[in-house]
């Protein structure tokens, strides 16, 4: 697998786009400089069907689950979601601001919405995450290294380790030597 990214346009070119209104421009001279691994699954631990396309487009049915009343109203979005079948979908452009880590900070530089680019993995914190996961991040990591210089390899973090306390994920089952070995 092979991806390409307009860099014009901040789009992956061939891949599912569900655009997102949850986000906005970064703020003056804001470049992307982090990647930032998430897990998601929705309703948590149910995989596959139309939700987190919902909710990263604000389009969630409160009605449709006990769990979606209580995040009703939720304006987040990623940049990327991977699927279990390592399935892609775009909902923000690369350039633009994504509503992915709420409250964070990275070596002292608070706000990393800003500065970051956010990649949703289908998962939980304690279920393994699937080996066409780990080819399709690593694919995609590798096309934001050749498009944005000012990313590298050693600002991949968890949202974890940018929210700790507040966020788990991606979780102790995601497999952090298996990625920097497929990235190596």
């Amino acid at each position: 697998m092979r991806l390409d990214i307009d860099g014009a346009t901040g789009l992956l070119q061939g891949v599912r786009q569900v655009l997102s209104p949850h986000c906005d421009a970064r703020p003056g001279g804001a470049v992307p400089e982090l990647v930032v691994v998430h897990g998601i699954s929705l309703p948590p631990g149910e995989y596959g069907g139309p939700w987190i396309d919902a909710l990263f487009t604000g389009g969630l049915p409160p009605g449709r689950h006990p769990y979606f009343a209580s995040i009703q109203g939720l304006r987040v979005s990623s940049h990327v979601l991977v699927r279990r079948d390592g399935s892609l979908t775009q909902f923000v452009p690369f350039g633009e601001r994504a509503w992915h880590a709420g409250a964070s900070a990275y070596c002292g530089r608070a706000a990393c919405n800003d500065f970051s680019i956010g990649i949703e993995l289908e998962g939980t914190d304690d279920e393994p995450y699937e080996a066409a996961q780990y080819t399709a991040l690593a694919t995609l990591i590798r096309a934001l290294l050749a498009t944005y210089p000012t990313l590298s390899r050693e600002r991949l973090v968890g949202h974890s380790d940018i929210a700790p306390g507040r966020k788990t994920d991606p979780g102790a089952a995601f497999d952090w030597p298996r990625l920097r070995a497929l990235l190596a």
